[in-house]
């Protein structure tokens, strides 16, 4: 694996961005309530130019710094999750502990979204972030472990290292536990599907009933990025990465990121939303379990050798 030099970095940043675009279409297409294919797949595009000319407004006495902060603070850890996430046999920045550092993104994540809904001044922003902190209580363990399991049959925390160690057999396989877990994580942390109540209808939108204009193409863009960096790093972590035969790295890469972000727009419109309690029940006393007995075996299987 070979770290990038500096212009990697906006190289990432269009590549992330590029993706997060296709899964924005994607989700137009797969919208039954918009008329023709062609006229959805284009409403992205539509809505993004709608947004670039609408007048931003905002509340009386919002502090707009703090707002403003979280607003692009989505997109930004967008970015910095994708710096550990291996594009064939190239990386950013090849860190000893990139599976902790991505996991250390998400918990920035939290301050990001608390702040977009608090600096608006709004009851309804504000209720939303602090939904969020609530979800977010109830996912973040099992994401913890869900990260651990590959991390541990690699003996290391380097993506890369955790990649090569697929050579032979995808985690996917002996860790299927881990691997819906973490993508079910991805929906949370983005806001997305079943984990869509911190922007909940009876909010009028929670955390997106303030931003208008640029604020809100800000905001829906870093939420498409989590999403696309989400999928990014489940293929890293359990579907090989790079590895496939006949095309670069690179390109399989990108398909295996496409593929399963198709799969998580596709899934997130089909399940009802959960509320916070709801989630953090569920997650405590059936997903935690699950997952921890899954890097029980992991770390069982791995200290024999198989």
């Amino acid at each position: 694996m070979t770290a990038g030099p500096w212009w990697s970095v906006p190289v990432a940043a269009g590549v992330l961005l590029c993706v997060a675009l296709a899964a924005a279409v994607l989700a137009g297409v797969l919208d039954p309530a918009g008329g023709p294919v062609p006229q959805r797949a284009g409403r992205p595009l539509w809505e993004a130019g709608r947004l670039l000319r609408q007048r931003r407004r905002r509340i009386v006495a919002a502090d707009l710094l703090l707002w403003r902060l979280g607003l692009a603070g989505p997109l930004v850890v967008a970015l910095l999750m994708v710096v550990v996430v291996p594009l064939g046999d190239r990386v950013v920045a090849d860190l000893p502990a990139g599976v902790v550092w991505f996991n250390a993104m998400d918990v920035l994540l939290w301050a990001a979204v608390w702040l977009a809904g608090w600096g608006a001044n709004s009851a309804y922003g504000l209720v939303g972030g602090y939904r969020f902190l609530a979800q977010a209580l109830g996912y973040e363990l099992p994401l913890m472990f869900a990260l651990t399991a590959p991390a541990v049959t690699a003996g290391s925390l380097r993506v890369a290292e955790v990649v090569a160690a697929q050579r032979e057999r995808w985690f996917v396989v002996s860790m299927p536990v881990a691997f819906l877990v973490f993508l079910g994580a991805v929906l949370a942390f983005s806001l997305n599907g079943p984990f869509a109540y911190p922007n909940g209808r009876d909010l009028a939108g929670g955390v997106l009933a303030e931003p208008s204009g640029v604020d809100r193409l800000v905001l829906l863009a870093g939420r498409y990025a989590l999403l696309a960096a989400g999928a990014a790093m489940a293929v890293a972590l359990f579907l090989g990465g790079g590895a496939g035969p006949l095309l670069p790295g690179w390109l399989w890469s990108l398909v295996k990121t496409l593929a399963v972000l198709a799969a998580l727009v596709a899934l997130r419109g089909r399940i009802p939303v959960l509320r916070a309690d709801r989630l953090m029940r569920a997650a405590w006393l059936v997903v935690l379990p699950a997952t921890l007995l899954q890097v029980l075996v992991v770390a069982v299987l791995a200290v024999r050798g198989d």
